[in-house]
């Protein structure tokens, strides 16, 4: 039996003063006051100003600790990205493997059985190669196809590993091929494209229940054209990743979004390169060399090229840019990605019975100390 107590628990839903959790064989044995605790068991006072809450979980992660995933689609720097996140209260986490040769796709897939036993990873998130031509970002043009025999199996492979996600363009893909995917148990988001609004709602009747980096890499709303993310306000089938750092959406829009969307379908992610946890200020993606200058990340053209951004900054920008109560900043770190996977009754809450997946923060809301099943990480 393990004894955590903060000056506040988040709960998931609520905040307690003066708790404490008790933990038992990797799970959340009980809330309690702590001052109902024994005088044997009773951790000391604690630290004026910390913070007990779920663990984040973070569905876009192509990097952290120096490692970028499509460099090395295996477990080593699977591990490494994971562990470079569980510095900022990730304890869960998509590794991403952004559009690349198709061969990188079948070397994730062929190393995804071991790289599952990496502590906090719940999956892969597949981030391509169905994109579109007219909305790539950074990822590569000459590797971005629709469905071919070779990358449809090969993608079909991650039904087999955790609660993977499929990030593609509704409209690349043949009708059917969304059911399909969802049918085989892979999560589907439409991302990098230039579908309208009907066009997800299609999508969205065969399964598709996630949108990428809302704004980014997809048409505008206007006032006759709603396109992704309007859709996305309107259909409650939708949940939608956002990255809330400042430079990928503009904090009038974060706050807007936050207001139709948040706290239960709107979700922080990062989209963290090698930077994050490391000192590395450039790196190669696909075809092109990436640099960080004043904390943005952008390829020569000056495309934003994912984020240096980890998920305890991300809940810091809610509050501060998005204005969201820091309940729901944490609830979009962990309550909201844990539905979104369909592990809401196991993890991003902390109650009886939910895996002890925990951050703790300070006063100022930095990640001090992260548990994963129980365990110190």
């Amino acid at each position: 039996m393990q004894i955590l107590a903060a000056a506040r628990v988040f709960d998931g839903a609520a905040f307690h003063a003066d708790h404490a959790l008790v933990l038992q064989d990797g799970r959340i044995a009980d809330l309690v006051p702590r001052a109902q605790l024994a005088p044997a068991i009773a951790p000391p006072p604690p630290v004026p100003g910390s913070l007990l809450a779920p663990g984040f979980i973070d569905v876009q992660v192509n990097g952290g600790g120096g490692a970028l995933l499509n460099a090395a689609p295996d477990t080593a720097c699977t591990a490494r990205i994971a562990a470079a996140h569980r510095r900022f209260g990730t304890t869960g986490l998509l590794p991403t493997l952004i559009t690349d040769d198709v061969a990188k796709l079948e070397a994730l897939a062929e190393a995804a059985a071991d790289a599952m036993a990496v502590p906090g990873v719940l999956g892969f998130h597949l981030e391509g190669p169905f994109l579109s031509q007219a909305r790539p970002g950074v990822h590569p043009k000459d590797h971005i196809r629709a469905p071919d025999p070779r990358s449809r199996t090969a993608l079909l492979r991650f039904a087999a590993h955790g609660r993977s996600l499929a990030t593609l363009a509704p409209e690349t893909v043949p009708e059917g091929f969304v059911a399909e995917l969802v049918a085989a148990g892979i999560r589907v988001a439409a991302g990098h494209t230039a579908a309208d609004s009907d066009a997800l709602a299609r999508a969205a009747d065969e399964g598709l229940t996630g949108v990428t980096h809302l704004f980014n890499a997809m048409l505008p709303i206007s006032a006759r054209a709603p396109g992704i993310p309007g859709r996305a306000f309107d259909d409650p089938r939708l949940t939608a990743g956002i990255i809330c750092d400042g430079l990928h959406v503009d904090k009038l829009v974060l706050r807007m979004a936050f207001r139709l969307m948040g706290p239960e379908r709107l979700m922080l992610v990062t989209d963290a390169m090698p930077s994050v946890g490391s000192d590395v200020a450039e790196f190669d993606l696909p075809g092109l060399r990436v640099r960080l200058v004043d904390g943005k990340l952008t390829a020569p053209d000056g495309t934003l090229a994912g984020a240096h951004l980890d998920m305890a900054q991300a809940v810091r920008n809610a509050v501060a840019l998005m204005n969201a109560p820091l309940g729901d900043a944490l609830a979009m770190a962990s309550r909201v990605p844990a539905r979104f996977l369909g592990l809401d009754g196991i993890r991003g809450r902390l109650a009886r019975g939910f895996a002890a997946d925990i951050v703790e923060l300070d006063a100022n809301l930095a990640a001090t100390a992260t548990w994963i099943a129980g365990s110190r990480a």
